[in-house]
């Protein structure tokens, strides 16, 4: 699993990770070498609170490209900002979008219904991005919103998701903390956001777990 900071990690989603009885090892960008992923089983590239195409201020974000790259016929998952990557390295444009930040729904298109994302059909998700990604060409939408009109899509055995299905709404803390510095300077109320993750994380968890687990299931 590629981590750039260690509060963005696989969440709720771990555990049902381990229950299909993988094992699973992080490989923290900037400090593990993470071409180690290309040849597993399975990847998820995590999120961070840096802008995808910013390769010449964080030259690590081209190794995790060359990553993606040679992984393009495997299992793998992009979540936030590893979903941009994966936009980037299939040909698509990652550009300045609407902010959102907390928790609201996402719109899942037909195929989108048909998918693993079906469990978040109308559920609430976890937002924390200001950046979107164009379609890859070959790719297939599958959710979108009033926002920000492409949200997830599928591209072979690829899942790119803009938003973080695997967050963990008991942990939320450690992102109020972490994002402390963008959340003043855009103005938002970390008391709110700690009152929505208790409003919504029950509905979001059991989203997500179901939507890992539908996942795992087809490989």
């Amino acid at each position: 699993m590629i981590r750039f900071v260690a509060f963005e990690d696989l969440g709720t989603w771990e555990a049902e990770i381990r229950a299909h009885r993988y094992d699973v090892r992080y490989l923290d960008v900037g400090v593990d070498d993470v071409r180690e992923a290309a040849t597993a089983d399975v990847a998820i590239v995590l999120g961070a609170p840096i802008d995808a195409p910013d390769s010449e201020t964080y030259p690590v974000l081209d190794e995790v490209r060359a990553l993606l790259d040679a992984r393009r016929d495997r299992p793998t998952i992009g979540v936030c900002l590893g979903a941009q990557l994966m936009a980037l390295v299939a040909g698509a444009a990652v550009v300045p979008g609407v902010r959102e930040v907390g928790y609201g729904t996402v719109e899942l298109t037909d195929a989108g219904r048909a998918s693993s994302l079906r469990s978040l059909d109308c559920t609430p998700v976890l937002h924390w991005h200001a950046d979107t990604f164009g379609l890859p060409g070959g790719a297939v939408l599958l959710a979108g919103n009033e926002a920000n009109s492409h949200q997830a899509f599928a591209l072979g055995p690829w899942l790119a998701v803009q938003f973080h299905p695997e967050a963990d709404p008991e942990a939320i803390e450690r992102w109020l903390i972490g994002h402390t510095s963008d959340l003043r300077a855009w103005g938002l109320s970390v008391a709110e956001l700690r009152q929505a993750a208790r409003d919504h994380g029950d509905a979001a968890t059991m989203g997500g777990v179901q939507m890992i687990r539908d996942w795992l299931r087809a490989l």
